[in-house]
């Protein structure tokens, strides 16, 4: 992202997003390009990446004005210039960036699932269960549950997070938060997944953060992106088949043909399967939104 010339605290650097205390009440987000895989950070950034997902989770959240509580205050360079004077000059953080009201973040990662996929196909494959839940023989990879699953898992410090089944979830958070954000994620879940249909995308599964923010429980980080989500095209969804994802698919694909133990230093990353994976995403927004990613904050690279 390069050096930061705001007068900012920086609380925390994650594999995508680093934050910055602006007051006591009020963080900065900022989603930077960088990829990765496999808890390994690439050398090289997608661009186009950050923006993508600041703009998807603006655009979830604005469409559920209302009906949705969140963490977030504004995208708009100009009204977060309001709290950090002098943001209006850092133009290479306009588009990626989230004014966001601090929140105590709940101690699990809320999972939304619609169709048998990923780790949930696997564990389905090996004993018949998601999540610990026992589910109908003869499912195949893609198919849709009955009903969408409530599946939480812990948050890692590092490595990998640990899905959990809801009563070991439940003397996690207590049994009132849990079913709160159950509530909370299966409503949001539903909305997307109908929202996207009507531009023929499934939502197989999806990952929410929540948060209290004056005792009451948010959305709060990305919001339905590809990187926290499985989309699929409607038309491409073949029962038993791995339909492609608008996500950084090729970029994996690339990646499983390497020979590499998963470890730093990563691979080095040719520009072109950079530029397809920047094209995945861009396509992503455009056509969730309806928009150019051109229309939203920030410059082209």
């Amino acid at each position: 992202m390069g050096a930061v010339s705001l007068d900012l605290h920086h609380v925390y650097s994650g594999k995508v997003r680093d934050l910055y205390q602006v007051d006591e009440f009020h963080l900065l987000m900022v989603a930077s390009d960088r990829m990765s895989a496999f808890d390994v950070v690439m050398s090289e950034t997608i661009p186009e990446k950050g923006r993508v997902l600041t703009g998807l989770t603006n655009y979830w959240l604005r469409e559920f004005t209302g009906q949705v509580p969140s963490s977030l205050v504004s995208c708009d360079p100009e009204e977060i210039d309001q709290f950090v004077p002098g943001f209006l000059e850092q133009t290479q953080w306009h588009g990626r960036t989230m004014l966001v009201r601090r929140a105590q973040m709940m101690a699990l990662e809320c999972i939304v699932r619609g169709r048998l996929a990923g780790h949930a196909y696997e564990e389905y494959m090996a004993q018949g269960t998601v999540c610990g839940m026992a589910l109908p023989s003869g499912m195949r990879l893609t198919d849709p549950f009955e009903s969408p699953l409530f599946t939480p898992s812990t948050k890692a410090e590092s490595g990998h997070d640990i899905y959990i089944d809801l009563t070991t979830a439940a003397s996690m958070v207590g049994e009132e938060t849990l079913d709160q954000a159950k509530t909370l994620c299966l409503d949001l879940f539903a909305r997307a997944a109908a929202s996207l249909a009507k531009v023929g995308l499934v939502l197989a599964d999806t990952k929410f953060e929540l948060g209290f923010v004056d005792g009451a429980l948010v959305v709060c980080d990305e919001v339905l992106t590809p990187d926290s989500s499985r989309l699929w095209a409607a038309d491409q969804v073949r029962a038993g088949e791995t339909p492609p994802s608008f996500d950084k698919q090729p970029f994996r694909d690339w990646l499983s043909t390497k020979e590499w133990d998963r470890t730093p230093p990563p691979p080095d990353v040719p520009e072109d399967i950079v530029k397809v994976t920047s094209d995945r995403y861009v396509a992503c927004y455009e056509r969730v939104t309806g928009h150019s990613l051109a229309e939203w904050y920030g410059e082209w690279k």
